[in-house]
């Protein structure tokens, strides 16, 4: 769907990939983009990553994404409040939440006229940061040819963590509550710099963060920051982040099986947040901390079939996500 309104300057697209296991999930993204059919792009394969995520994650929510095309005469405030008066009269499918570009403030605009958006950004924030550490627990115990271990301590391990706004900030704090040693970088770097004020953080440049020698590599601000090249120098032994499409291709995904380095899909190690949501807004589960801790397990189960097979973890994880979709759909 192509919303306009000329009044705001609003341009908009909605996508809605999938409904068949229940209303489509994904966030409001706002960002510049060189023609609107660049943004239309984004949008589909964002919608279609949430697919993936929400099927993997167990929830009753299919995926969908709405981006909004930001530039110099977007009245913000008029858009929005636009944006959550067309998402209230789809009665409920398409469910949002924040994404990258989008600030509270527009949230809680768009929350005057539709019920159907989950504010609460350090909720969200913080049921990433959880599932990202049990999906970062299934990489060591497969690694490590171990059973996987649920809350294990993290001593000494070092994590480099790109991004510090609210996801990375909470993938921080949960890290280094953890036992990590964490370094991060920020390409705003006042707020990389706050957040080594308030936990032991080591902050450096982000033009060094992915390539650093690390043991678990994080990226968790925009996505597509791994192509095959970067993949063939990456100096980490995983790959485990909370940004959306953190891989540029399948190229990719098999430059690093080729590696050797492990890779947990961020469809499966940033659902968190719609778990938190979905669990709660479709679902009705007054606790989603049990639903969330299983990504530890499907993280597991794609990894040790990657190993097995010489199959990326990439092409693992969406394989599954569809058997539970054409699973459902043939009952339907």
């Amino acid at each position: 769907m192509f919303w306009t309104d000329p009044r705001s300057g609003l341009r908009a697209i909605l996508v809605l990939d999938d409904s068949t296991l229940g209303p489509a999930a994904g966030g409001i993204r706002t960002a510049r983009y060189a023609s609107i059919e660049d943004a239309a792009k984004d949008a589909v394969r964002l919608a279609r990553a949430m697919t993936i995520k929400c099927s993997l994650a167990g929830l009753q929510a299919g995926g969908g994404k709405l981006v909004v095309l930001d530039h110099p005469g977007l009245e913000r405030a008029r858009a929005f409040e636009v944006i959550g008066h067309r998402i209230e009269t789809l009665g409920g499918a398409f469910r949002t939440a924040g994404d990258l570009g989008t600030t509270p403030q527009d949230l809680e605009i768009v929350a005057r006229r539709t019920r159907f958006v989950h504010l609460g950004e350090q909720d969200l924030a913080s049921a990433v940061a959880r599932g990202l550490l049990r999906s970062l627990e299934a990489a060591l115990a497969v690694e490590a040819g171990r059973p996987l271990l649920v809350g294990a301590r993290l001593d000494g391990l070092r994590v480099s963590v790109q991004g510090a706004g609210s996801i990375g900030a909470a993938v921080c704090r949960a890290l280094v509550s953890a036992g990590a040693r964490v370094k991060v970088a920020d390409l705003v770097p006042a707020r990389a710099r706050a957040l080594a004020a308030e936990i032991e953080v080591e902050v450096v440049d982000p033009g060094r963060i992915l390539e650093d020698e690390t043991d678990i590599l994080a990226p968790c601000a925009i996505g597509g920051v791994i192509d095959r090249a970067l993949a063939s120098r990456l100096r980490a032994r995983a790959v485990v982040g909370a940004a959306n499409n953190i891989l540029v291709d399948e190229a990719a995904a098999e430059a690093l099986l080729a590696r050797k380095i492990l890779h947990v899909p961020d469809v499966i190690a940033s659902a968190g947040a719609v778990i938190d949501g979905i669990g709660a807004s479709v679902m009705g589960l007054a606790d989603r901390t049990d639903l969330i801790d299983r990504l530890g397990a499907v993280a597991e189960q794609v990894l040790r079939e990657s190993r097995e097979t010489g199959v990326s973890s990439v092409r693992i994880a969406e394989h599954r996500a569809r058997q539970r979709i054409e699973h459902a759909r043939a009952l339907a």
